[in-house]
């Protein structure tokens, strides 16, 4: 019978996790599928969408790896309990944010309803400027977020999926891609929010 295949307890976890080096990356990715159900429970009890959950699972299970190594989780309650209080959390804050992101586009007037009271030609010029500028700025944003993340966006945009990006870029799992994708992501959309 092997280390993986029985559960890991807590402790088991956070001594892989403190043991760094290959260990690590065994441990962490154990932590992240025993709790990987909480997804779901967060697209149920949140009404966000799954990718959204995900996004805050994976940020909530970087939290809790960073806790470990620094010590600041101490083992006082079970890691389900530490990660599920940082992951309801970070739902919360999720929701705070989508609801403050769209209350200020309601704010803004309507590019499409400006570009309709232009003739067909300018509307249709309009539009390729506002083409070019925008894939313009996706570049200039990718390559803002580093090789890593320019390549797997990039891979992801062009229909590979998680399991081929996780062969191709050197991760151990699709689940461990999809993280990194969805961070990657995040990023991503951070930069296209913040002023210019």
């Amino acid at each position: 019978m092997g280390l993986f295949s029985r559960q890991l307890s807590d402790a088991d976890l956070m001594a892989g996790i403190k043991a760094g080096g290959t260990q690590r990356r065994l441990y962490e990715n154990k932590l992240y599928e025993k709790y990987e159900y909480l997804i779901a429970d967060g697209t149920r009890k949140h009404r966000l969408s799954e990718d959204e959950c995900a996004s805050v699972y994976s940020d909530s299970v970087l939290t809790v790896f960073e806790h470990i190594n620094s010590g600041r989780f101490e083992g006082r309650s079970e890691l389900k309990t530490y990660l599920y209080q940082i992951f309801m959390n970070k739902c919360v804050d999720a929701i705070r944010k989508k609801t403050t992101n769209r209350s200020s586009v309601h704010d803004a007037f309507s590019l499409d309803d400006s570009l309709m009271q232009l003739p067909d030609e300018a509307k249709s010029a309009v539009q390729r400027l506002i083409a070019q500028s925008d894939v313009e700025n996706l570049y200039r944003h990718l390559q803002e977020l580093g090789e890593k993340c320019r390549a797997m966006i990039l891979a992801w945009g062009e229909g590979y999926s998680d399991d081929e990006i996780a062969v191709a870029m050197g991760y151990n799992t699709a689940a461990v891609a999809k993280t990194s994708r969805l961070r990657c992501l995040d990023k991503l959309r951070e930069r296209y929010r913040a002023p210019l």
